[in-house]
């Protein structure tokens, strides 16, 4: 018996020792691993930050979302989370403008004593001003060098009730007036001026949204909002 405890202690001493190398490598294994994601989303964080001074928003964004996906426990995301708000916000931003600049479409044509220029957008929603389903409803600024400066409505079915002359309530960004607004008696196009096309441009500068009520032939008003914002108001030249 005696004899055996010397060997029981030396497997045991063993054991411990060899679970000690096994924790040791388990510990070295995990320190590399920190250190790949370390170097890693080093890199990552760097692409963030040449975004970031090329104000490539949408690609900051981006390279930041890459970052807390795949490193989210590091120094590097700590540190770009500190900034991603800011970031996010700009790029959002960026998004909305491209979307509402889109919305938007200019001509510039040769006519008969110059050119003429037009900026004209759809609503945002569809409206049905006759019971025959929801349509177009167009806003157009134009420019002719025989018929002056316009601003004007043009429906794709039903009518204004507007001949002569009408008012017609204009809300920019939540601020209501009322204008003065007139169909004129032609049939080339399903059209309603507003009078004073200079208040209307001025009104939506710096805007959002411009929504106008309107009558129709078929009984009531209707309304048609438009998101104005990204107007390029450089395509009308002398408007401003």
């Amino acid at each position: 018996m005696p004899v055996q405890l010397p060997l029981i202690a030396l497997a045991l001493a063993f054991a411990l020792t060899g679970c000690s190398d096994r924790e040791a490598e388990a510990a070295a294994q995990a320190a590399a691993r920190a250190e790949a994601a370390e170097r890693q989303a080093s890199e990552a964080e760097a692409g963030f930050d040449k975004a970031v001074a090329d104000e490539n928003w949408a690609l900051a964004k981006a390279q930041g979302e890459v970052l807390f996906m795949r490193w989210p426990d590091t120094d590097a995301a700590d540190r770009v989370r500190a900034r991603f708000d800011d970031i996010t916000a700009k790029a959002d931003d960026e998004r909305e403008s491209t979307r509402t600049a889109a919305l938007w479409s200019y001509q510039a044509i040769a006519v008969e004593g110059g050119q003429q220029r037009s900026a004209a957008i759809d609503a945002r929603e569809r409206v049905d001003v006759d019971g025959s389903g929801a349509r177009r409803v167009q806003l157009i600024f134009r420019d002719h060098p025989s018929w002056g400066r316009s601003s004007y409505l043009v429906l794709q079915a039903g009518d204004f009730d507007c001949y002569g002359q009408c008012r017609v309530n204009v809300t920019v960004d939540g601020d209501a007036r009322r204008m003065a607004a007139n169909r004129p008696r032609t049939d080339e196009a399903i059209a309603m001026f507003v009078n004073d096309e200079a208040a209307l441009w001025a009104a939506i500068r710096d805007a959002k949204t411009l929504s106008i009520e309107f009558p129709v032939s078929a009984g009531g008003n209707r309304t048609a909002v438009f998101e104005v914002g990204g107007l390029d108001r450089a395509r009308m030249p002398g408007w401003d």
